[in-house]
This record gives structure tokens, sequence and C-alpha cells, in this order.
């Protein structure tokens, strides 16, 4: 098996006293200390299909089909597909039969998977409960599609770039704690939004290209990079939201005002909301018992007409559908003595850990590049550039 080993350029901080010195002296820093490494290819697995009896496989070009040790077994036409099934412990692809296969397209041919295109080759594998088509991509061209996935391509170049770094991280970061014999990462918003080709665009192509190799380090290594979309004003410490007390996911002020997930409203009728918490009967009251200081719920009181119980905030989040842990609950009696509705208003759209991503739309508006930008949400870390080192094992 193949691991990657990965060096980094620069191991420590840049010193206070340098960034201070106006963003000249920090852009110039920055180049001369990524000139020092060249990041080489680097091939993502991406677990596209998982544990289906069977999946559509194709390619736009001629494509090779390979067994399970790499030897040639076939070609598959151009425009042409078939489905592959799980057959008596193996494999099975038209007429191809391996423990696992390989589909891999000549001349930069796009592979087909399930539903749609995506760069890189192809690989099917049986586990214990059933097919996986793994998606093997170079990390560069994954970004492309992740970028569309979770930003708009009209957004400004620097807001873009800082969403490069933090995806290329945040990919690197999981692939080193979450990935497994298979795969390295999945393909839904549990890891990163990738959709192949179809998101792609060409200003992202631009931004990923322009920041290639580059990553975010805390004392020489990988950040967890976590991102959202909005954090209503302010991000937050990650204690507070996950267990990990990490010291470069610290709450700072927030530049997304005036963006579209800034602020919300969500109403509930009573018989609603007593349908969606369980075991208290019919909700009368919901009060904050934990909050961060920023004021996003860690723990809420709520009290039904039968017994009350405390929910966690995310766990609140999830049965009411919410954008966010940041919000006030106000229940309208009407001149009753029983609430008829509650109104729910909240701030920001995701976690709130890490970079905003409409917040670093709003900084790249204002002229801040992608450094500044990457630095305010990830407080006290260093941008490198990484060097992948493949050795057998």
């Amino acid at each position: 098996m193949v691991t990657t080993r990965f060096l980094f350029s620069l191991s420590t901080k840049l010193s206070q006293s340098m960034l201070q010195k106006g963003p000249k002296l920090w852009l110039a820093m920055l180049f001369w200390i990524l000139l020092g490494a060249t990041a080489q290819a680097l091939e993502l697995r991406v677990a596209i299909q998982e544990s289906v009896s069977q999946v559509k496989i194709g390619s736009t070009t001629k494509a090779v089909v390979r067994d399970a040790a790499g030897k040639r077994l076939g070609e598959i036409a151009p425009m042409n597909a078939f489905y592959a099934q799980a057959n008596g412990g193996g494999v099975v692809l038209d007429r191809w039969r391996s423990t696992s296969l390989w589909v891999e397209p000549d001349n930069n041919g796009y592979v087909w998977i399930g539903d749609r295109w995506y760069r890189g080759r192809t690989r099917v594998v049986l586990t214990n409960k059933g097919l996986t088509a793994i998606n093997y991509v170079d990390l560069e061209k994954y970004l492309y599609s992740v970028l569309g996935g979770e930003v708009y391509a009209t957004w400004p170049q620097e807001a873009l770039k800082a969403q490069a770094v933090a995806a290329r991280t945040y990919a690197l970061y999981q692939r080193q704690t979450r990935g497994n014999s298979t795969y390295d990462l999945g393909d839904t918003i549990a890891w990163q939004v990738y959709k192949g080709i179809e998101s792609e665009a060409p200003p992202l192509y631009s931004a990923v290209d322009s920041t290639a190799g580059q990553v975010v380090t805390y004392n020489g290594k990988i950040i967890l990079a976590a991102f959202h979309s909005s954090s209503g004003g302010h991000t937050e410490n990650v204690e507070n939201v996950w267990s990990d007390n990490l010291p470069y996911l610290r709450g700072v002020p927030d530049f997304d005002g005036n963006t579209p997930e800034a602020q919300w409203v969500k109403s509930f009728t009573r018989e609603e909301l007593s349908s969606r918490i369980s075991g208290v009967g019919n909700v009368l009251s919901m009060t904050p018992e934990r909050t961060s200081p920023v004021g996003r719920i860690i723990t809420m009181k709520v009290i039904g007409d039968r017994t009350s119980r405390v929910i966690s905030g995310p766990a609140l989040r999830l049965a009411l559908g919410l954008r966010s842990t940041w919000f006030t609950v106000t229940p309208d009696a009407a001149g009753k003595s029983v609430p008829s509705t509650f109104k729910i208003e909240g701030r920001g759209y995701g976690h709130g850990l890490g970079l905003s991503q409409w917040g670093a739309y709003s900084m790249a508006r204002q002229g801040a590049n992608y450094q500044q930008i990457v630095r305010h949400y990830y407080q006290n870390t260093t941008l490198a550039k990484i060097k992948v080192v493949n050795e057998s094992r």
C-alpha cells in the first residue's frame, strides 16, 4: 500500500512583528517561503457510491480495464458504460471479473460514476456491505469541483482563494484522521461537497491553481480547517461546539452582517413544535440553560405539559431544521394561557467554526487578500506549501 508523508517548507510561525510591518512584507515573505517547496501530484481516493448493489461505470474516451493486480483485461469504448455488480465474492463489469476493477480513461478523459462525470480514474471494490466506487483524482482537480459545491464562482477571487486553501487543508486533515483502507474521503456535506465536473467553472480553476499546494498549519501540522456558510456576526470557540479545544479555532468578529445568511426567522405552531420534540408532551416553553459567550445555544430546557427535558443546541437545531444554534425563542400566547405559536429568530448558517464563507466574501470585497482572510479566521496559523513523498509499506 502507498502512504503519503507531508513535509512543510516552514514549520515555525511568522512573528507578529513581521506581520505588523505591512502586507507587502507579508506577501514577500510568503512568496519566499513557498519557493522552498514544490508540491507534487497527490491522488485522493473519494468514495462516490458506497455499499450499493450495482453502479454504472463509463468513460468519455477509450478506457483501460484492469484487475486488482493492475493487469490489463480489456477496453471500454468511448462514451460507453456498463453496470458493475457484485458476483461470487468479486466485482463483475461486462465480461471482466476481479476482486476489484479499475477503469482508467485515456487522454485525460472523464469517468462516469453513478450519475455524473468525474476527472481521474475509477476503482470498484466489493466490501462486506456491497460495492463501493472510488474516484481516484488529483487533489488540485478535486478542488475545482469542491469550490463549486461550497461557494459561488461569481464571488471575488480572493474569497475563492481563501476557500481553496481551507478546502485543501480540510481534505488533507480528513484524509489523515478519517480515511480508511478503502477511501480517503466521501463526497457529501459530511466531508466536503464534491459533484465532479458539473460544479467546475473557470474562476474556480484560477483560485485553485494560484494557491496550488498551500495549506494552513499550526506548529507545523495541518489544521482542522473547519468552515461554514455564515456565522451571523461572530465565529465560535471550538470547545463550545465540539469537544476538542483547538487553539486556532477561536471566535473572532465576522464581516457577514449584510449577507443573505446573516439573520433568519422561523415559526412553529405548538403542535408542530411538540411533534418534533419528543418526550415532553405539548411544549409550553423553551429556555436557554447554557449558551456560549456569543449567544449560541449549548443546552436548552424544554418544558411540556407532561415533563421537561434538556436538549443540546446541535440536537435541537437538527430536530427543528434550523440554520444554526444561535437563536432565541419567543412564544406567542395570543391572549391565552398556553402559547399557540413559537417564533425563532436566528443568526448565521452552520456551526460557526473557522472560516465564514460569507464573511470571506465581504472581506474580499473590502480589499482583503486571501492570506489576510485565512489568518483572520484561523488564529495564529501559518500558510505553508506541501511536498508529497510517496512511500511503500
